[in-house]
């Protein structure tokens, strides 16, 4: 293989509950501090200690993100996988393995270099005890993986040194493991391998964060002070770095009371009913949830929808139907969190992309849920939710002042004669609330039965419709509010590709794969519901549109069709929906047959 430095993917395949996140972190904090661009995808079982894991880690110079499909290098330390994990690497590839224990001879690929490392041989004589002998395994092959791929052992031992300052002697077999996994591959291998890393400076204005952390710091800067949630995988983290945010910065000096509030219910429907009453109540409130969730909330999602009460809903996506693979990423939520409720009910959905368009769009949740007096549901999935990913510094501006929308006060109220909930008083749809308890011309009391404008009930077939007309026409205004479509354009592109939240890295490369082989295409990616006219337009201008999205159905394209009324003709469908982040070649693979190129 030919020398490929700063441009090379590899896996590390270890079991469950052996303690191998903290190596992995350790490898890819290591390169990252380097300033070389890089992403990892922790693929992981949702079941008990002892089944497979895999972390994979993506080095890209171009500052490519996507996952890629083959592996320079494999890093085998569960027999259990061995063969499916030989299959992954790249022919002139490496696997590195450990010798403690010979290869069976029918694993042998004659166009893979194997290097093998005796691992347990080299723990057992240097630690004693069984746990720490596991745990110090994988921090060996951290070490051996400094030889191979160049990593520099001062930025490893800083970061060790960070990491267990407080504990000298965790600190201590922490270094001894690292020297050990590192001086034999020295002694016994030609260092570093053709693909290895070289120090660069594209990291410096980065971070690494995951979609729920930050996500989760978008909401305290939104001025959010009510989290109500039930438990559920891949939301869960979300809620737990909110409350850490709230113990850190929600606590009065003085008093040392909490100036918030986190519950946590029963189930989703109780997490949902809290999110709504205290959101009627004034405060801003929020639920993390996945998709079974979004399916037990929906009877309240059209209460609130109905009784126009502000509400902000995570729904961090993971396969389906049922329980699923609750490990595994989609994007298998699209329609129903756009149309969550029995009734005629549209909900504003925002897509992040990665971790800072978590925090920039949970911070936008707020305003428009209030603005327009909705639920708005933000839609990440487990792959921005959970993995870490190298963003631009997160920004904030001091200025910013949440925006509550139409609520009168008591002075306003005292100059009002008479006082409509449901009235419309600027022509826009949006009605003026009030918070409960402010002055007695206010509204006390909302109802999800038939109500008319002043908001008493009715059974009146017009002032019913004329009710749900104006939501109607108040949540399509909100298509001018949502984030803006991200478009890119090519020179002689006659046609498009359009996406959605995790896909976005994968179509980034595609688009230069395509124009490398003289395939011109323009991109567009979807940021908000309902559509602006950006969108129609976008799929209108092209002759045809391939769809790119992460589900069986085609969601995205089935929603696209229904509110822009583009003909389905002009709506090519690109799917992949296995549970692993999409790859760049998911896309073309998907698009060359439809073109009349071999995939």
């Amino acid at each position: 293989m030919n020398d490929r430095t700063n441009e090379f993917a590899f896996k590390i395949a270890t079991a469950n509950g052996t303690g191998s996140a903290s190596a992995n972190g350790l490898i890819m904090q290591a390169i990252f501090r380097m300033g070389v661009p890089v992403t990892g995808k922790n693929l992981f079982p949702s079941n008990i200690q002892g089944l497979p894991t895999w972390y994979e880690i993506r080095v890209s110079g171009k500052g490519y993100k996507a996952r890629t499909p083959v592996f320079d290098l494999m890093v085998a330390l569960n027999s259990a996988t061995y063969e499916k994990d030989i299959q992954e690497v790249r022919s002139g590839g490496w696997l590195m393995y450990d010798s403690t224990w010979p290869m069976d001879d029918k694993l042998i690929r004659d166009d893979v270099t194997y290097i093998g490392v005796p691992f347990a041989e080299l723990c057992n004589k240097a630690f004693g005890g069984v746990r720490e002998r596991i745990l110090m395994k994988n921090i060996a092959y951290a070490g051996a993986l400094a030889a191979l791929l160049n990593i520099d052992r001062d930025v490893i031992a800083e970061l060790t040194q960070e990491k267990f300052s407080k504990k000298p002697a965790l600190l201590e077999s922490n270094q001894k493991a690292i020297n050990l996994g590192f001086e034999y591959v020295k002694a016994n291998f030609d260092v570093p391998l053709p693909i290895h890393l070289q120090k660069m400076d594209e990291t410096k204005d980065c971070i690494l964060i995951g979609g729920n952390a930050s996500a989760a710091l978008g909401c305290l800067y939104a001025g959010a002070t009510v989290g109500a949630w039930y438990p559920i995988t891949p939301a869960t983290s979300l809620m737990e770095s909110f409350k850490g945010f709230c113990q850190r910065y929600r606590v009065d000096p003085e008093t040392k009371k909490n100036r918030f509030a986190i519950l946590q219910a029963e189930d989703e429907l109780s997490a949902i009913g809290m999110v709504i009453g205290a959101s009627w109540a004034g405060a801003r409130a929020f639920t993390p949830t996945s998709g079974p969730g979004i399916s037990l909330m929906s009877e309240f999602l059209g209460l609130a929808y109905y009784a126009e009460v502000p509400a902000v809903v995570f729904d961090v996506q993971r396969t389906g139907p049922s329980t699923g693979m609750p490990t595994r990423t989609q994007q298998c939520d699209i329609l129903i969190c756009a149309h969550a409720s029995h009734g005629d009910t549209k909900h504003i959905c925002l897509y992040p992309a990665d971790p800072k368009e978590a925090f920039e769009m949970a911070v936008a949740a707020f305003d428009l849920a209030e603005r327009y007096q909705t639920p708005v549901l933000v839609l990440s999935d487990l792959d921005i939710g959970m993995n870490d990913w190298m963003v631009p510094k997160l920004t904030w501006d001091d200025s910013y002042r949440p925006d509550r929308g139409k609520v009168l006060g008591a002075k306003e109220l005292d100059n009002i004669k008479t006082y409509g909930r449901y009235l419309d008083p600027d022509g826009d749809g949006i009605p003026q609330r009030t918070l409960p308890g402010v002055h007695p011309k206010g509204a006390y009391f909302t109802r999800g039965s038939g109500h008319n404008k002043m908001g008493a009930y009715t059974e009146d077939a017009d002032e019913y419709q004329e009710v749900v007309d104006r939501i109607a026409r108040k949540v399509q205004g909100a298509k001018n509010a949502v984030p803006a479509p991200f478009i890119k354009r090519t020179k002689g592109a006659t046609m498009g590709i359009v996406s959605i939240g995790g896909c976005h890295e994968a179509c980034l490369e595609a688009l230069d794969e395509l124009k490398a082989e003289g395939l011109p295409f323009d991109y567009m990616r979807v940021r908000g519901f309902p559509f602006s006219d950006e969108v129609k337009e976008f799929l209108e201008e092209h002759e045809m549109n391939f769809v790119v999205e992460q589900n069986r159905d085609g969601q995205l394209r089935s929603l696209l069709a229904l509110e822009t009324e583009v003909p389905l003709t002009k709506l090519g469908s690109v799917r992949y929906y296995a549970g692993f982040p999409m790859s760049a070649h998911h896309v073309v693979s998907g698009i060359r047959p439809h073109i009349g190129v071999p995939a």
